[in-house]
């Protein structure tokens, strides 16, 4: 099934910008009157026919439309620190959105190798990956912040907010992602995801001080982008 992407979709008329144009007119051969399918993103897919075959700015009208279409039921908020190599970061992306996630917080560590994310190409990948596993909705992705930063900021809620890090701490054992999933009856979810290097105890004690539930994701040693990966097919298995 051909997906096309598009923000610009209002009323009945739908554009695709001009990446999308091109793979439609150019690699595709598309046509005035051939009827494409179109994601909006925010989780609704659009059935419409080509009015304008321009490969700078295709228009289509718009035929008929379906909600939640290729939707999960539960939320899943993915904190994440940035992998000293790009690329398993946005592997971990691409995968984590075909198995099924809602949004991407990169954070960064006191132990973080890699201190900055171009999250414009992330959210590239995020949208292939939509189309790829046929989904209408695109995870977001947020700007860069610190462990620190995103822990306050998420310290008022009744969500489920899970933090996996590696050391033990005889005050507050780590219990299994699989056991707390298991056992909330909500749907929201927040998991946080430390460098090649861990979290800092520092962080995982403020992590525990505003509410976040220490788990472990079993006996092997994972990679960051792993141990994400991980997370999210937890949270899948889950509820599908």
């Amino acid at each position: 099934m051909e997906l096309f992407h598009s923000r610009d979709i209002e009323g009945n008329i739908c554009r695709l910008d001009h990446d999308e144009s091109g793979h439609c007119i150019k690699v595709l051969r598309h046509r005035c009157g051939d009827e494409i399918s179109v994601i909006d993103g925010a989780g609704t897919l659009y059935h419409c026919r080509i009015t304008s075959d321009s490969h700078k700015g295709v228009e289509a009208v718009v035929l008929s439309k379906e909600e939640s279409w290729g939707s999960h039921p539960y939320h899943l908020h993915m904190a994440v620190c940035p992998t000293k190599n790009n690329d398993r970061y946005e592997w971990f992306a691409e995968k984590a959105c075909e198995t099924g996630f809602d949004r991407l917080s990169p954070i960064i560590g006191e132990h973080s190798e890699r201190k900055v994310l171009k999250t414009e190409r992330v959210g590239k990948v995020l949208v292939s990956a939509a189309k790829q596993s046929l989904k209408a909705a695109v995870p977001e992705i947020d700007e860069p912040v610190s462990v620190k930063e995103f822990i306050k900021s998420h310290c008022d809620t009744e969500v489920l907010r899970l933090i996996a890090y590696c050391f033990e701490d005889e005050r507050v054992p780590r219990r299994s992602i699989k056991e707390v999933l298991d056992g909330y009856e909500g749907r929201e979810i927040i998991v946080m995801i430390g460098p090649e290097g861990d979290f800092s105890k520092a962080e995982a004690e403020l992590a525990l001080e505003n509410g976040f539930i220490p788990v472990h994701l079993g006996s092997s040693r994972l990679r960051t982008e792993t141990a994400a990966l991980t997370a999210v097919s937890a949270a899948y298995f889950r509820y599908m």
